[in-house]
């Protein structure tokens, strides 16, 4: 990884985030979707993280702005899980390279 730059590092560790935030979002629709049918409130969480995914995903390409590397922080924080938690750190990435090319 010696060629790869804090924004390319940035912007893969979004979109894999993103990419297992959709797929696990989806599989919580599916576990919960049989409790979905007779309780309400189990399944919102896969929701959540399924369009938590899904604006990580669109998000990913723009780590590298202020405001995108914000937004993608809170929806990994929002979106929770292993997928979440690669957005934050990609999202942190964003900012420290923005940070750099700032100084």
């Amino acid at each position: 990884m010696s060629g790869t730059s804090v924004s390319t590092i940035a912007y893969y560790l979004a979109l894999i985030g993103g990419i297992l935030m959709v797929i696990f979002g989806l599989v919580g629709l599916l576990v919960d979707f049989g409790s979905f049918l007779f309780h309400w409130g189990f399944a919102y969480g896969g929701i959540v993280t399924l369009v938590m995914g899904i604006i990580a995903i669109i998000g990913s390409r723009s780590v590298n702005t202020l405001v995108w590397a914000i937004v993608l922080i809170i929806v990994g924080l929002i979106g929770g899980g292993l997928g979440g938690l690669l957005v934050v750190l990609g999202g942190i990435f964003g900012l420290i390279n923005l940070l750099t090319k700032k100084a």
